[in-house]
């Protein structure tokens, strides 16, 4: 993948932006290998993600940004420039099952996700050889029911996320709730798979709610995760088709495909920068 730097704005949306940025990168010597414009006629936001070569800038990241500032400041725009070769650092977090966070493993070793995976955090010893074997260091925080030891338990694992500089969570089918300081603590840093379409079947055990109403289609969504319990912005969403042949495990069976490529489709979104957060809604650059 060619060497790039990600410009990525949110603003209200105004006459001449895309010209004034494009002229800005332009005088620069900057080449775009991707541009990509969205304006909400509701909100009246705009929203804008630009790949630049980053061997075609005449001046280096910092000056570049400091350049930028200015327009940033002229047109009250939320903005921010990372460099493609600097990766996400990610950690996961997984519970008792194993499908999301092996296909997420596979994908990292594998060159298909660019990201550097600091950790795994799990509630459960069973995956830790799987972990292990990919030369990840793999912690067992165990959350006890009692609220007092929860909370020890998501102290230890705020501790870990920061001692390995993680700046992205993800929760690979972790089954336990964040509590909402960990949620104020990193916006749109945590990452969920929900094993349900959001907003149908909130909660524990969607299959058994979605066999119980003779669903024909069930999903799974990527989100991002808020205190308000799996109602964070929406990353990516796909479904499966069923029907009255199914029972709740076939549910469960076709279910865990779909949720693994789900969950891989929105962290790439994040880690490629494709993802701005508007409100409770996002705009996806795919």
């Amino acid at each position: 993948m060619e060497h790039s730097y990600r410009l990525v704005i949110a603003c209200p949306d105004q006459v001449g932006i895309v010209a004034k940025v494009s002229a800005f990168v332009a005088e620069h010597g900057g080449s775009l290998l991707e541009a990509n414009y969205h304006t909400d006629n509701v909100t009246k936001q705009f929203f804008m993600r630009n790949e630049i070569s980053a061997d075609s800038l005449s001046v280096s990241l910092e000056a570049f940004k400091d350049a930028f500032q200015p327009i940033a400041d002229a047109h009250n725009m939320t903005w921010y420039m990372r460099d493609s070769k600097q990766p996400r650092r990610v950690a996961l977090l997984a519970s008792h099952a194993s499908h999301c966070l092996a296909d997420l493993l596979h994908r990292w070793r594998s060159g298909d996700l660019l990201c550097d995976v600091t950790c795994v955090i799990s509630n459960h010893e069973n995956l830790r050889s799987m972990v292990e074997w990919h030369d990840i260091p793999f912690h067992y925080v165990p959350m006890p029911k009692d609220a007092e030891a929860k909370a020890k338990g998501f102290a230890e694992i705020d501790a870990l996320i920061q001692r390995y500089e993680s700046d992205t969570i993800v929760l690979a089918r972790y089954m336990q709730i964040i509590p909402p300081a960990m949620c104020e603590r990193y916006p749109h840093q945590l990452i969920n798979i929900h094993h349900s379409f959001l907003p149908s079947f909130i909660g524990a055990d969607p299959y058994q709610k979605a066999f119980e109403r003779g669903v024909k289609l069930i999903g799974a969504t990527c989100h991002y995760v808020t205190d308000d319990l799996d109602e964070g912005p929406i990353l990516e969403q796909d479904v499966a088709r069923v029907g009255h042949k199914h029972d709740r495990d076939d549910m469960v069976r076709l279910g865990k495909d779909v949720e693994a490529r789900v969950l891989a489709q929105g962290l790439r979104y994040h880690l490629e920068d494709r993802v701005i957060v508007d409100g409770n809604k996002t705009v996806i650059f795919d």
